[in-house]
């Protein structure tokens, strides 16, 4: 690996490096009955549907029509309902102190971009949630491609839509799968496991 600053472009990822990711945000935004919240955390945020939205193959409608009859009263298809139509509004937040981050690494002169398993909805609505966000030179979106991270073929997909050397990026993710996908494709990168900004400006010589 090279000195950080040899890099011309560092890439992120979004959830657990730029955002905070917490998937009942939004739901209790709509009910503080605890039951209630998690039958939509499970029902809804941890299946299949959820999983073909990142993956760019299910639409919304078709997602949430399959997931309401899973649900056990009409009060809780209710909520799960406003709950699907507004969860990019409040599950995804910025970080602390990445906004620093990302407009250090700006001003010394390196282009940044974003990589991230994310549905078609963030592609028009990520502007909203990541810290400094007229300062990416570029966003790639897995909902968008129809693959995810860690496989192979979208991290040859972001190379390619940006016009990319591999070697002379960097990537972050908090996922060592990920890291370890995005190594084997020619772009070097660090697992930030810890949620600790000091580690992050300590590998990024901030």
């Amino acid at each position: 690996m090279k000195r950080i600053t040899e890099y011309k472009n560092i890439v992120f990822d979004m959830g657990g490096v730029l955002v905070d990711y917490t998937a009942d945000n939004a739901t209790k935004h709509f009910t503080d009955d605890p039951e209630i919240i998690k039958e939509i955390h499970n029902v809804m945020f941890y299946s299949q549907e959820w999983l073909a939205l990142d993956l760019g193959s299910m639409t919304d409608e078709k997602d949430i029509s399959r997931i309401l009859p899973r649900l056990s009263s009409d009060k809780v298809r209710e909520i799960a309902k406003t709950t699907f139509e507004h969860w990019h509004e409040y599950n995804n937040v910025a970080r602390e102190g990445m906004a620093e981050i990302v407009e250090a690494l700006k001003k010394r002169g390196q282009k940044v971009y974003i990589l991230s398993n994310v549905s078609r909805r963030l592609t028009d609505t990520y502007k909203d949630v990541v810290p400094a966000p007229e300062s990416y030179d570029g966003a790639f979106f897995s909902g968008e491609v129809l693959a995810l991270k860690p496989q192979p073929i979208i991290y040859q997909m972001f190379f390619e839509r940006f016009s990319l050397n591999p070697s002379e990026c960097f990537f972050i993710d908090d996922l060592e799968d990920n890291v370890n996908a995005s190594i084997k494709s020619g772009m070097d990168a660090w697992c930030f496991d810890t949620a600790d900004n000091e580690d992050l400006k300590r590998i990024l010589e901030i």
